[in-house]
C-alpha cells in the first residue's frame, strides 16, 4: 500500500497500471467505513501477492484527484488497468465481495506465470534464440491455455520457422470459435500460403511465369491467387495485396471472397499489436489530470502504408 498525491499520481497509478492492476482507495481520516475497509484491502493486497497494487488517496488533501475521478462519497475504490479506470465500487464491502470484485479483474497465478514466460520469449527473440523463445511460448500456453496473446505469438513463430503442423494444431481451437477472431484467421491464411508453396507445383514458379499466364487471361483468378500466396510466403506483402486487389476489383465474390479475406488477413498480420493504453491523446491521464513531458507522436511509415492499402480496399469494394 502506498499513499498517493498529485505529485506521484502519474508514476504510482497511471504508469504502474500499465503492468499491474491498481486499486485506488479514496478515503479520509474522519471516515468510519474507510477505517473498516482499509485494513481488509491491505490484507488482500498481501494475500494476492503482487496480482494488484493498492494505493490510498486522502480525498480531503487531494481534492483535484478526487474531482477528476468524480468521487462524491467515501470510501470509493476505482480499479485501473492500462492507465484507464475499468471498474469501481462505493462503501465498505465485506471481504467476500471484495474478493469477487478483484477476481473479475486481476490475473490469476497461472496468467501471471504465462505473462512472465511471454516476456522472456520476447527477450530471447531479440537476442536471436528462436528455439528458446518457442519453448517459453509453449510453456506460457501450458500455464494459461486461455492466453490468446501467447497462442497467437506461438503460432506466428511456428509458421515463421516452418513448423507448419505444430502451427496448425495451435490454431485449431481458436479457429473453431464463433465468431472467428481475425488474428487467428490471418495466421491460418498465412499458414495456407506457406503450405501452398511447399505442396503445390506452382510454389516453385518464378513470378514472371505467373505474369505470363495472367497476361493471356486477366480473369485467371486461380493463377492470380496462387501468385499472391507465393508473394505472401516470400514476405512480399504489398505485392500480394496488389495482386489480390486485382481479383477483388474484377470479382469480389470469387471463391467465397478468398481474395478479400486474404487481403484483410495481410493487413492484420502487418498491424503491430496495440500498445498498452496510457494517457489519452489530449495529454491527460485517465482521470483527466494534466500530464507533462509527452513527446509528440511521430509519423509511422508502417501505419501510413497500412492506411493506404485500407483505402485501396475500401475503394475497390465501393
Amino acid at each position: 500500500m502506498i499513499d498517493v498525491t498529485i505529485q506521484n499520481f502519474e508514476a504510482e497509478v497511471i504508469a504502474a497500471s500499465m503492468q499491474t492492476p491498481v486499486l485506488v482507495d479514496f478515503w479520509a481520516p474522519w471516515c468510519g467505513p474507510c477505517k473498516t475497509l482499509g485494513p481488509i484491502l491491505e490484507k488482500l493486497e498481501t494475500e494476492y501477492a503482487g496480482r494488484f497494487k493498492l494505493v490510498k488517496i486522502d480525498s480531503d488533501q487531494e481534492q483535484q484527484l478526487a474531482a477528476a475521478f468524480g468521487v462524491r462519497s467515501i470510501p470509493t475504490c476505482i480499479l485501473l488497468k492500462g492507465g484507464q479506470p475499468v471498474d469501481g465500487f462505493m462503501g465498505a464491502l465485506p471481504e467476500g465481495q471484495l474478493r469477487e470484485f478483484l477476481d473479475k479483474h486481476v490475473p490469476s497465478q497461472g496468467e501471471l506465470a504465462a505473462e512472465a514466460e511471454v516476456d522472456e520469449a520476447e527477450a530471447l527473440l531479440e537476442s536471436g534464440d528462436t528455439e528458446a523463445a518457442l519453448q517459453k511460448l509453449a510453456d506460457a500456453l501450458a500455464q494459461d491455455p486461455a492466453n490468446d496473446d501467447a497462442r497467437a505469438d506461438y503460432a506466428r513463430l511456428l509458421i515463421a520457422t516452418g513448423a507448419f503442423e505444430e502451427a496448425a494444431a495451435t490454431l485449431e481451437e481458436p479457429l473453431r470459435r464463433e465468431p472467428r477472431a481475425l488474428r487467428f484467421d490471418a495466421l491460418r491464411r498465412w499458414l495456407d500460403a506457406m503450405e501452398f508453396v511447399e505442396k503445390d507445383d506452382r510454389g516453385n514458379w518464378p513470378i514472371p511465369q505467373f505474369d505470363e499466364q495472367i497476361a493471356t487471361n486477366k480473369r485467371d483468378f486461380d493463377t492470380r491467387f496462387a501468385k499472391a500466396q507465393v508473394l505472401m510466403a516470400e514476405g512480399q506483402w504489398t505485392g500480394a495485396m496488389d495482386e489480390l486487389l486485382e481479383i477483388i476489383m474484377r470479382d469480389r465474390q470469387w471463391n467465397d471472397e478468398a481474395a478479400r479475406k486474404t487481403y484483410v488477413a495481410i493487413l492484420e498480420l502487418l498491424t503491430p499489436p496495440p500498445q498498452r493504453a496510457g494517457a489519452g491523446a489530449d495529454g491527460k491521464s485517465a482521470g483527466g489530470i494534466e500530464l507533462t513531458g509527452k513527446a509528440a507522436k511521430q509519423e509511422d511509415p508502417q501505419a501510413a502504408l497500412l492506411s493506404s492499402y485500407r483505402r485501396k480496399l475500401s475503394m475497390a469494394l465501393n
